[in-house]
């Protein structure tokens, strides 16, 4: 059985797909998890994600030509599909179900 639930480190670079607008390339996704987790995040870790995110149907990526310049060989560009939305909003509804209305780790006053 493949699996479909989302590892944390997962669900975090998904999240840092949609708060760029959907679509991104891999430096972009590392400094908004850099930003969000305050934690040094290593691009190697973010591109495996992306790989595992993209063989799941949650991520897709289209090669992008280097601009005349710019020297080098292009990049990838990463992009959410609607499963991977669809994922997202089901692991939020999972979570919000588990946290339920109170704190369940809040120390008693």
């Amino acid at each position: 059985m493949s699996r479909t639930a989302l590892g944390e480190f997962e669900h975090h670079v998904m999240l840092a797909l949609v708060r760029l607008g959907g679509r991104s390339r891999g430096a972009p996704i590392v400094l908004e998890l850099e930003s969000a987790t305050r934690r040094e995040i290593s691009p190697a870790a973010v591109f495996v994600a992306l790989r595992r995110l993209e063989q799941r149907g949650y991520a897709r990526s289209s090669k992008r030509e280097a601009r005349p310049g710019e020297g080098g060989r292009g990049s990838r560009e990463f992009q959410i599909t609607s499963a991977g939305k669809a994922k997202l909003a089901e692991s939020r509804r999972t979570f919000e179900r588990l946290w339920g209305a109170g704190d369940p780790v809040a120390e008693p006053s």
